[in-house]
């Protein structure tokens, strides 16, 4: 599959999406409608159950019937329509789509299903190339968080990848990639592509340096451990890990996700809808405790509520590793500030802080910190933000 944007491609990785929706929905309504026949007497239920499951296995193929011949239409037509530059937006709106429904698209073999690459400037980098400027022994390789894409690392009319590449010498590099896959998932393609990219760069390697914003921080965390598990060569290059505001310990708000589930499933006449908060894809629940392993959810439940945390995973040897930490409060915000965080992420979770010591994350004093006043989001446009990347890069 072209890794261009087609307006044919676009039509019908959405036709997919819709016919999932449909049956979807369809499926719903039918859990909803026996639910309330089993408490209906049984001569009576028993026909009325019948022909309600009738009824929605019909929508539910033509339903299908109609998405396959728009599907096939369009599977014609894409190589006569050809590639083409994209829409205003869609960038932004696949990321988000990715984010949410991301292992669903990758597991349908849906169009809109995002490949990781490295790019620049929105376009494939390639060593030997370099667009957009020489190429350097300073390799720098910026991994975005979740519902993102990497040409948002510019925010404001600043990205911290080009200023560190103009005053700093070197070659910055955008990690492009489906935040809706688990996290192990996409830091083992990881491990294998930076294996490639560095065997192929085109002069010696320096140094390589990881900046992650967000989930992005625990992609490069278990790309780490994939490539020493495995013998790759890359990591004996790696020099410096920087994450911004990643949720090392996990996200309240998908730990709110995943509680709705739990309340819903209650009573027979909700539990259809729990449904609904099982739609959010692995990257998400990922993120409830910062899962990083294959071992967190092979095998599990992963909407299961009360079950065991992650297993830990130290920070990587020989590897000086820095956090840095958003707080939306003044900076004597107190409590309320170090709960709130950045918003999204709690102060001791972007700085890998936890009760059980085995969990804590040694991150030395000198390479953490901690701006104020700051959203998540800031974290890519905050001059403070800058000027630490640069103090410790």
């Amino acid at each position: 599959m072209s890794n261009k944007p087609s307006h044919a491609a676009d039509l019908r990785g959405l036709s997919q999406l819709t016919v999932s929706a449909v049956t979807g929905v369809a499926e719903l309504a039918e859990a909803v409608h026996l639910n309330i026949l089993q408490q209906v007497p049984a001569p009576v239920a028993q026909p009325l159950s019948r022909v309600a499951s009738l009824v929605y296995r019909g929508v539910r193929g033509v339903t299908k019937l109609v998405g396959g011949g728009i599907d096939s239409a369009l599977g014609k037509l894409q190589p006569l329509l050809g590639e083409q530059q994209g829409w205003a937006g869609r960038e932004a709106l696949l990321a988000a789509v990715n984010g949410v429904l991301g292992d669903h698209l990758e597991r349908s073999g849906n169009p809109l299903a995002i490949p990781m690459r490295f790019r620049r400037d929105g376009k494939p980098f390639v060593a030997a190339a370099g667009p957009g400027g020489p190429v350097t022994g300073r390799v720098l390789v910026l991994a975005h968080g979740l519902c993102m894409n990497d040409l948002q690392w510019r925010r404001d009319g600043h990205d911290h990848g080009a200023g560190l590449a103009r005053e700093r010498g070197y070659s910055n590099i955008y990690l492009h990639y489906n935040s809706g896959r688990h996290v192990s998932s996409n830091g083992r393609e990881l491990a294998e592509r930076l294996e490639a990219l560095l065997a192929d760069w085109p002069v010696a390697v320096e140094e390589l340096v990881i900046v992650g914003h967000s989930m992005g921080g625990l992609v490069a965390r278990s790309a780490i451990h994939y490539a020493t598990q495995a013998g790759q060569d890359w990591p004996r290059h790696l020099s410096k890990l920087v994450c911004l505001g990643s949720p090392h310990h996990g996200a309240p708000l998908e730990r709110g996700g995943n509680w709705f589930h739990v309340i819903t499933d209650a009573s027979r006449y909700t539990a259809p809808f729990s449904r609904l908060g099982k739609i959010r894809s692995a990257g998400i629940t990922d993120l409830r405790h910062g899962s990083l392993l294959d071992e967190d959810w092979n095998g599990k439940d992963r909407f299961a509520h009360g079950g065991a945390l992650p297993q830990p995973l130290a920070l990587p040897a020989g590897v000086a590793c820095y956090a840095l930490a958003a707080t939306i409060s003044r900076e004597n915000g107190g409590r309320n500030g170090r709960l709130a965080g950045d918003g999204l992420v709690p102060l001791a979770s972007a700085l890998g802080r936890h009760d059980d010591a085995r969990r804590q994350l040694a991150f030395a004093a000198e390479r953490q910190a901690v701006v104020h006043r700051t959203h998540h989001m800031e974290l890519l446009s905050s001059p403070e933000v800058y000027r630490t990347l640069l103090g410790w890069l």
